[in-house]
């Protein structure tokens, strides 16, 4: 059992809801920042327990960031753990907030699980994420619930636009005059899918080279 594992199975703080299987994806990814300072944001901030956790874990020097549609949320702010209020379906809303919050380490997608705010929120976001930084997408099973506007291969889910992210990150080698290299393929280093979680490290990338 990691930390974050035996701090949630320990909690008796706030609320956290989180499958169990996920802890070893995030202990894997976010071990190299504990200490450090660092800028986390986690969209879905629910009663505010996992924003708790990630102090815990990653130590006073990070500035963490809730993103949540719930102005009761507000409430839950803490010292260096901000909470900013709107939709992570609104484009607009996004690329406001980015002022606030600057570079962006580490960013968990935990929000609604839509589709579309998956999408939309990767599409605004990814952008801001600082090489070497994790974005963190959870509950992509709701690709393939009705009631989230999924579906198994349906278009316009999550999970089939993350599979379209693989050959973007494969477009220097395409012979395709209709599909070339964009700033995704530049700056995304790997695409990790897990049970319910797809994890993308961005780095700054290089031409590939065999010399």
């Amino acid at each position: 059992m990691n930390e974050l594992e035996n701090y949630f199975e320990n909690n008796s703080k706030r609320l956290i809801n989180k499958f169990h299987h996920y802890f070893d994806v995030y202990d894997r990814y976010f071990n190299q920042f504990k200490g450090k300072k660092v800028t986390i944001v986690e969209i879905g901030v629910f009663q505010g327990g996992s924003l708790q956790m990630w102090r815990n874990y990653f130590g006073k020097e990070a500035t963490i960031w809730g993103i949540d549609i719930d102005p009761r949320c507000k409430k839950l702010e803490e010292e260096n753990t901000n909470i900013l209020i709107g939709s992570q379906e609104d484009p607009e809303f996004l690329r406001n907030i980015i002022d606030q919050i600057g570079p962006i380490d580490i960013l968990i997608d935990d929000g609604g699980h839509t589709q579309r705010q998956q999408i939309i929120s990767f599409t605004e976001l990814f952008k801001h994420i600082q090489p070497n930084g994790i974005y963190l997408c959870e509950d992509v099973h709701t690709s393939y619930m009705n009631v989230y506007g999924g579906g198994y291969k349906r278009n316009g889910t999550f999970i089939e636009f993350s599979k379209l992210l693989i050959d973007q990150l494969n477009a220097h080698y395409s012979e395709q005059n209709n599909f070339s290299v964009n700033e995704f393929t530049r700056t995304a280093n790997t695409i990790h899918f897990y049970d319910s979680i797809v994890v993308i490290e961005k780095k700054k990338m290089k031409k590939p080279s065999s010399k």
